[in-house]
């Protein structure tokens, strides 16, 4: 799956349209930025409550496919225009970690 067939389901609110093209096939739920910079798969869909400037930054280091923040968390400016300038997707959400990381499961596996 795509990053962009993700923003297609309409699961998740975009907060900002990065890379598209981007491979999704893994999903990771971690709020920890150090077992996430060091654990997350490439190709994931990193589903976090952690909307912040580390957060992008560890986003690129590990070249996660996007970003779904949970829980209603939002990006704060200076973050976003960080995810803008690196070209990261990033989704919002209300539902929990765990219902977030099941739908982006979900359409992995059965489309």
């Amino acid at each position: 799956m795509t990053v962009e067939a993700l923003i297609k389901s309409n699961i998740f609110t975009v907060v900002n349209e990065g890379k598209v093209d981007n491979m999704i096939s893994n999903v990771f739920c971690c709020d920890l930025l150090s077992i996430a910079m060091s654990r997350i798969p490439e190709e994931s869909a990193w589903v976090t409550v952690m909307g912040n400037m580390n957060t992008i930054a560890v986003a690129s280091l590990a070249e996660v496919s996007c970003i779904i923040l949970a829980e209603g968390i939002v990006l704060d400016e200076m973050s976003l225009a960080k995810a803008k300038e690196q070209d990261i997707t990033v989704f919002y959400t209300e539902k929990p970690i765990f219902e977030a990381g099941i739908e982006i499961y979900k359409l992995i596996n059965h489309g």
